[in-house]
């Protein structure tokens, strides 16, 4: 299986001072769904940051190899060019910019017309909803169409790895339903995924492999199979509360931490 990202000992300090990543290490093999999860100020988005060359002068130690390039130090334009798209928590679409406009960024760096006009055609069939909003600004539309915009923009790369940071982030349950949906459909048509979500349990549910982040280090990581079966993950993520009955005394709730 052909490994499209590795990260291999990173160290990312902001201001070169504040340590978040210390030695993180994770690899994202062609056609594999990869879920990253932690709690908040685990270092998750400043690791998709460190990949995507965010950081001035970061990582300070360990290497980011992306198609067997070794990408430390890259701008983040010549990372994109290189076929790695970035959907930001938060989305990061231009509010004062239309539809259409935010979705024609996504292709810059093409040249391509013809092509270009028919993934956004694509797109468009994908996510009905931009086409009927095409022409209206995107600081209007609603939360989760700013999602599929943001999802739709990175996909007018061609993307050769997707990388997701909470997609969910602020949704309601059923507009998060529709955003994983799209996210196994993009999937399916063959674009290798790096997904950070909250919400666990749907992301175990999707991915193929998992891992963990706490305090700037992974801590666990594995077949999501085996992570949902974790005790430690069922506990703090999945919300699974596991008690046990000692000689006929009431029952506790086991609070487990990590070994």
């Amino acid at each position: 299986m052909t490994v499209l990202l590795r990260v291999s000992n990173v160290e990312t300090a902001y201001y070169g001072r504040l340590l978040v990543l210390r030695g993180v290490s994770l690899e994202v093999a062609e056609g594999q769904i990869v879920a990253l999860l932690g709690s908040n100020g685990a270092g998750k988005t400043t690791l998709l940051r460190t990949i995507m060359g965010m950081i001035p002068n970061q990582p300070q130690k360990g290497t980011v190899e992306f198609l067997g390039r070794r990408i430390n130090g890259w701008d983040p334009e010549d990372i994109a060019r290189l076929g790695l798209a970035y959907v930001p928590e938060g989305r990061g679409i231009f509010p004062e910019l239309t539809v259409r406009e935010n979705l024609l960024l996504g292709a810059y760096a093409r040249n391509d017309t013809r092509a270009i006009q028919e993934d956004l055609d694509r797109v468009y069939g994908k996510f009905p909803v931009l086409r009927e909003r095409s022409r209206q600004l995107a600081g209007t539309l609603s939360g989760g169409e700013q999602q599929m915009l943001a999802i739709a923009r990175a996909l007018l790369m061609r993307p050769k790895l997707l990388m997701l940071d909470e997609p969910s982030l602020g949704l309601a349950p059923l507009v998060v339903r529709e955003i994983f949906r799209i996210i196994e459909e993009v999937h399916r048509e063959g674009t290798t995924i790096l997904l950070v979500e909250q919400n666990a349990r749907l992301a175990l549910n999707l991915a193929h492999y998992g891992y963990v982040m706490e305090t700037g280090r992974i801590v666990l990581e594995g077949r999501t199979e085996e992570l949902r079966e974790n005790p430690n993950v069922q506990e703090l993520y999945l919300g699974v509360h596991r008690e046990v009955s000692i000689k006929g005394y009431r029952r506790y709730k086991v609070r487990r931490r990590w070994a």
